[in-house]
């Protein structure tokens, strides 16, 4: 029975770790997402705006004809796209190992995997947050990182959208001491 509580206490100690981070990596990549976009004019996927079919000065009917979604995936657009479905996963898989360690008739066995790929997962989304905060505070636009088993890519956002070799070492860098992944481990580029 005490083996059991500690498993749970484990569990939920893991659930509400991985909750914290996933809201500050929301609220952080939330406030980035609206200062772009108060400089750029841009929107954001899943804003909505009221639209009265007239514009504010001369009352002149307002044609809004949708965007493309190409125009949704570029920029900063694609960070907080790639971040919030990145995450979706996450959820999602947490979710499921949740269910299968707390299910009655589950095999101990099961219920030690499950807590250990939770466990997994709140690792690899820590880690990315990291690199992304190192990255980021290096000077460049905007980062983001998925983070596999034995893999990581990185994507960054740069002025001329395109990556030197300074860039990418500094890149690694970060990315090697952060992971412990090897070099060819490690694929990192360019958001165009």
């Amino acid at each position: 029975m005490n083996a059991r509580w500690k498993r749970n206490a484990v569990v939920l100690t893991m659930a509400v770790l991985v909750c914290a981070a996933v809201a500050l990596n929301w609220r952080y990549s939330g406030q980035e997402a609206l200062e772009g976009v108060q400089e750029a004019g841009t929107k954001i996927l899943g804003e909505a705006a009221l639209v009265s079919g007239r514009e504010e000065d001369g009352g002149a009917p307002v044609s809004a004809a949708p965007e493309d979604e190409a125009d949704v995936y570029t920029g900063s657009d694609y960070f907080a796209s790639a971040r919030l479905t990145r995450q979706q996963a996450r959820d999602s898989a947490i979710s499921l190992l949740q269910e299968a360690a707390a299910q009655e008739n589950a095999d101990t066995a099961v219920a030690n995997e499950a807590s250990q790929g939770i466990q997994v997962l709140a690792s690899f989304t820590l880690k990315e947050a990291q690199i992304e905060n190192l990255v980021t505070a290096k000077g460049y636009a905007d980062c983001v990182a998925f983070m596999g088993e034995d893999s990581i890519s990185v994507v960054v956002s740069t002025g001329s959208g395109e990556l030197t070799g300074e860039d990418v070492a500094k890149i690694k860098d970060i990315t090697m001491s952060e992971t412990g992944y090897p070099a060819s481990g490690i694929k990192i580029m360019a958001a165009n």
